[in-house]
């Protein structure tokens, strides 16, 4: 069937970036949040977004104003009976999602597909808030979502194939690239990505690095676009702290995905990064940044520690079957575009090397959090 008129629960950040996407993608949107002026002030900001998109020549001016003539704000969940996919883009809490898609179940045609674009909580429970959980499937887009390429499709245990092909193709069509990823915690991105950010800081609280140091490694000799704690604070400490938090507690506690004091003590404090003027960097006008001790010794170890970190954590994803290889290298690459894929650089570094490290790290430090993967260890003595 012709998925057309779609449903966007929640007009935070997330929620107003599908609305845009998808009524720019040519579909009927109806756009919905509790808060019926925050729906009003984020169409508005919509409609600036596309005045700037043509200024820029982005987009022409007749179809931005096609764009935003498909846009409808609804007044409750009823305004989605007609809808053939509703995205809810709202708060984290399982509690929440799963009494709103009960109720979506109740008001949407039997037909419609119920998606969540959750980041981190299980699709399976808040499927299994809906008689039917066979058309509950999660769709992860990533922020900005008209900008960001990579979309990730998670279908429950319950999820019908059918409904899953039809959530690619819908998503396909919105020229968004896909992957499929299984229905565990952090699905592929927000699990093989929590290195990135973990290790950083257990470097820095360890003293062996300040925080303007790790990012210039990352930066200048890893070549990633933005080190850790700028990327963190670009996020939102609050974002990336829950992610962390949630992905802990759904692994039963691996040290693995431990999350740390450091960045409970900025969430506890609201310093969140950029949005919040306060972060692991000071934003506010006039502030000077911490120069990086550029040792390039140093950087290189901080840089292959992390890197270490990451390979393994992409090799324990693939030994689950978490992705295919080939959905793993794309999910990392346009989901939080690494210069390369984990796979890929785990190759070039030498996995013997990668397993070395974290051998060393394991003996050193003595923790669950550095144990290798056992196919990583398996490729490894293969070579």
């Amino acid at each position: 069937m012709d998925y057309r008129t779609i449903g966007i629960i929640g007009s935070g950040t997330m929620g107003s970036g599908i609305v845009q996407l998808a009524a720019v993608s040519g579909c009927e949107v109806v756009m919905f949040d509790a808060n019926i002026s925050a729906t009003q002030n984020a169409f508005e900001k919509i409609k600036k977004t596309l005045a700037t998109l043509v200024e820029k020549k982005k987009i022409s001016e007749e179809d931005a104003r096609h764009s935003i003539l498909r846009i409808k704000i609804g007044n409750s969940l009823h305004d989605f009976k007609d809808c053939d996919l509703v995205i809810e883009a709202i708060v984290e809490d399982l509690s929440v999602k799963k009494e709103l898609f009960k109720s979506l179940e109740e008001v949407c045609k039997p037909s419609c597909i119920l998606a969540t674009n959750t980041s981190s909580i299980s699709i399976t429970s808040i499927a299994s808030a809906c008689k039917n959980p066979a058309k509950v499937i999660g769709i992860h887009f990533f922020n900005p979502a008209p900008i960001m390429p990579l979309v990730e499709i998670i279908p429950g245990l319950a999820t019908d194939k059918n409904i899953t092909a039809n959530a690619i193709a819908i998503i396909q069509s919105w020229k968004k690239i896909t992957v499929l990823a299984k229905d565990t915690p952090g699905f592929i991105v927000n699990r093989v990505a929590r290195p990135f950010y973990g290790e950083a800081i257990r470097i820095y609280e360890e003293g062996i690095a300040d925080f303007a140091t790790i990012d210039w490694a990352m930066k200048e000799l890893g070549g990633f676009r933005m080190g850790p704690f700028e990327l963190m604070d670009f996020i939102g400490n609050d974002v990336n702290y829950k992610v962390t938090e949630t992905v802990w507690q759904q692994f039963f506690y691996d040290a693995r995905y431990k999350p740390s004091l450091t960045q409970k003590r900025l969430f506890e404090a609201g310093f969140w990064g950029k949005k919040t003027g306060r972060g692991y960097y000071n934003y506010a006008e006039g502030d000077i940044q911490p120069e990086a001790t550029k040792d390039e010794k140093k950087g290189k170890e901080i840089l292959m520690r992390i890197l270490s970190m990451l390979v393994n954590e992409a090799y324990e994803a693939l030994y689950y079957g978490i992705a295919t290889c080939e959905d793993l290298e794309t999910a990392i690459t346009k989901g939080v575009n690494y210069p390369k894929g984990l796979i890929q650089w785990g190759e070039e570094l030498g996995l013997n090397n990668v397993l070395k490290t974290l051998d060393d790290l394991n003996t050193t430090y003595k923790e669950e959090r550095y144990r290798p993967s056992l196919l990583l260890r398996k490729t490894a003595s293969e070579k």
